[in-house]
């Protein structure tokens, strides 16, 4: 595990610009924290960095978002709204894992579904100040040591 502060907005948009570079289809981020902890602005940034031109905004209502105009497809999911584990399985996320990048805000209800992580980011906000944890897999894990 890594730990890294993300003191301002140029921090995170740092951090995303270091992990854009290392993703390739098939890769799945999940992107735990409460709200305003950063989740959102982080996938944004990935987006940027992956060269998506589009408006990347939150999929809170519409659960999943999808752009294709970047080097490699990004997967944009949110699934604070769902409730059981049959609701994400009509999503049909696991059909799509291996063609693009997926991020999943408020990954807990896929996390026992999900067949890898390839990097897990825990945001975490005080009031005052905020920071991730990165957990990456063995594939990824000699650029978070």
């Amino acid at each position: 595990m890594k730990t890294i502060d993300l003191l301002t907005e140029q921090d995170t948009i740092d951090l995303a610009r270091y992990i854009a570079p290392l993703l390739k289809a098939g890769d799945v981020l999940t992107l735990s924290g409460d709200l305003g902890s950063g989740k959102t602005f982080f996938t944004k940034e990935i987006g940027r960095e992956l060269g998506i031109q589009e408006q990347i905004d939150s999929p809170s209502f519409v659960l999943f978002k999808e752009y294709h105009c970047g080097r490699v497809p990004l997967f944009h999911l949110d699934l604070y709204r769902l409730k059981n584990e049959g609701e994400l399985l009509d999503l049909g996320l696991f059909d799509m894992l291996e063609s693009g990048v997926t991020l999943i805000e408020w990954p807990e209800l896929a996390e026992n579904l999900l067949p890898y992580q390839s990097i897990r980011l825990q945001f975490h906000f005080d009031g005052n100040k905020r920071w991730v944890e990165i957990f990456p897999d063995s594939e990824h894990e000699l650029y978070f040591t």
